[in-house]
């Protein structure tokens, strides 16, 4: 499964977060290192639901861009 992944730059580290798994957040010091964390964090957080007997929510959460003059 794909999920869309949000990823912020803060003043000191950046953020990721997986609109369709709330909770499902990761903060790192650079890019890649968020990138890693969160995928990482989506595989855990998906086991949880399953050993838990939870639906795992199909991923819904669509992006774009939208270019403003």
């Amino acid at each position: 499964m794909k999920y869309a992944v949000v990823i912020e730059r803060g003043p000191t580290s950046y953020g990721a977060s997986v609109p369709d798994l709330p909770g499902c957040i990761a903060v790192g010091d650079t890019r890649e290192t968020v990138e890693r964390l969160i995928r990482e964090a989506i595989a855990l957080h998906l086991a949880e639901l399953r050993e838990e007997g939870l639906t795992l929510p199909a991923p819904d959460t669509r992006v774009t861009t939208v270019e403003v003059a």
